[in-house]
């Protein structure tokens, strides 16, 4: 059961840390830069602290002890919404900076990237412990 919970992690993590860094070094970086200027900066402890985290609670919350991958895509989903929302809607509520148009697509990308991660991991993870 440890192994196969590493799996998971493993390659939910992987896929994750791929799309993400598609999406903010790739798609969406000149986005963030042009609305956020220079409060955007790149910290590496604080992003692997947050990506151990985050890892740790899609396993927990949504695909560890799920048993179809809609659920996984579901709450994976769902689980992402939360997540990004807290921090996003914080920024909005405390930041006079902070721009409604990073909140709405920030958060939108928080549920595509944490359910297609979680469900895709899930699935990877199921084809290689049987």
């Amino acid at each position: 059961m440890i192994k196969q919970y590493c799996i998971l992690y493993g390659t939910t993590m992987a896929i994750m840390l791929a799309m993400d860094m598609l999406w903010l070094k790739g798609i969406a970086h000149s986005f963030y830069q042009q609305r956020l200027g220079d409060m955007l900066e790149f910290r590496t402890l604080p992003a692997i602290l947050f990506y151990l985290l985050y890892g740790v609670g899609i396993v927990v919350f949504v695909s560890g002890n799920a048993e179809k991958w809609q659920t996984v895509l579901l709450y994976g989903s769902f689980f992402g919404l939360v997540a990004y929302a807290t921090y996003d809607l914080t920024n909005l509520g405390t930041l006079r900076a902070w721009p409604l148009s990073v909140t709405l697509v920030d958060m939108a990308w928080g549920v595509f990237n944490t359910g297609l991660s979680a469900t895709v991991g899930w699935c990877i993870t199921r084809l290689l412990t049987r």
